[in-house]
């Protein structure tokens, strides 16, 4: 019963905290969100479901794919061409973590991850800083962003 209920309340409260964020919080959660299912799906891997592993696998290759998608290569120039390829290398290497059950490839995945989270987060001042007109920040189009947590 307690169980349903916090999973219950966190679905609030994260579709709550998706509404009311800004493009640049939205990339953020969609990195956070990444990470936890990687995290989730080695976990999975070492109990032996292979379901779960390959559910949530997908889901972040889904996230990878959005964050790529958000990309904004007019104003981005080097840095969102370099994301560009890193999220391809990301998804080719979860591919093949999923294929091989291999959680170092996802290990690899998360350090990648968490080196782009790093920077974004690095940021965050000077976004709020320059935000009164709400532009996206080079490299990324925030106001296409959907989050499929």
């Amino acid at each position: 019963m307690y169980s349903s209920g916090a999973k219950q309340y966190q679905r609030v409260n994260t579709t709550s905290e998706v509404l009311d964020a800004d493009p640049h919080r939205l990339i953020q959660l969609l990195m956070e969100a990444a990470l936890t299912r990687m995290a989730q799906s080695k976990g999975a891997i070492k109990r032996g479901d292979m379901a779960t592993k390959a559910n949530l696998l997908g889901r972040v290759m889904e996230i990878i794919s959005t964050l790529q998608s958000s990309l904004d290569h007019s104003s981005g120039g080097e840095i969102s061409a370099n994301l560009e390829r890193l999220y391809d290398y990301m998804n080719r290497r979860l591919l093949q973590a999923t294929r091989a059950n291999d959680t170092d490839m996802i290990e690899e995945v998360m350090s990648l991850m968490l080196e782009v989270k790093r920077g974004w987060d690095g940021i965050r001042d000077d976004y709020l800083t320059h935000s009164g007109n709400r532009e996206p920040l080079s490299g990324y189009q925030g106001e296409n962003t959907h989050i499929s947590a």
